[in-house]
């Protein structure tokens, strides 16, 4: 029986260490500004978890403006933290102003991590409807051969089916519209609006008649 033994990777070792050095620099800091007990161990925590959150962002591929604006409050705030306990700071006499800015982190860290997890959805997820929603393609009725003699007008293509999410998207933008204006949105502008193709903006304005 074979046995694979446990291979250490030196970038691993390398970030908790890191990370270990960094967590003690941001308790030192929050103690030394008046938080004091679990507050103090709090904060780390906070800033390592919106860090983590910014990161989940900018690897998601979308809205990376605010990925990486909010990492880079999470890294200066660590960084900070870093060289202030390096004695360049006394820790038994902190300025006022610092202690403003620990006092203050919680709030902006709240805010920071509901917008990075709960943004707002993009206009491509809404066009892209679940798998387990998406409707079935509709099979068309199968059509006679009808005589060379006596010709008749092919049948036009069935319409594609629109989207649920996409409708619901298309309907609060034409309830946003008639709040503003009074008046019922058009096709044209609700084309505008959505970003879709002429065809697939009259199939969303029909269902929304």
């Amino acid at each position: 029986m074979r046995t694979h033994g446990i291979r250490l990777d030196p970038v691993l070792i390398q970030a908790a260490i890191a990370a270990a050095l960094s967590f003690a620099h941001l308790h030192d800091l929050a103690a030394a500004a008046g938080q004091d007990g679990w507050k103090a161990w709090a904060y780390p925590i906070s800033v390592d978890l919106l860090l983590v959150a910014a990161w989940r962002r900018l690897r998601s591929g979308t809205a990376k403006a605010a990925g990486w604006c909010w990492f880079i409050v999470a890294l200066v705030a660590s960084l900070g933290a870093n060289v202030a306990t390096a004695g360049l700071l006394d820790l038994g006499d902190v300025p006022a102003w610092l202690r403003i800015l620990v006092a203050g982190w919680p709030a902006v860290a709240f805010l920071g991590g509901t917008l990075l997890a709960h943004g707002t959805p993009d206009l491509e997820e809404a066009l892209v409807p679940d798998q387990d929603e998406a409707p079935a393609p509709p099979v068309p009725p199968a059509v006679p051969e009808l005589p060379a003699s006596d010709p008749q007008p092919a049948a036009p293509p069935a319409a594609a089916p629109v989207p649920p999410a996409l409708v619901a998207l298309a309907r609060k933008v034409a309830d946003d519209h008639r709040t503003r204006t009074g008046t019922d949105i058009d096709t044209p502008t609700l084309r505008t609006r959505l970003g879709v193709p002429l065809p697939l903006a009259e199939a969303i304005a029909a269902q929304l008649a």
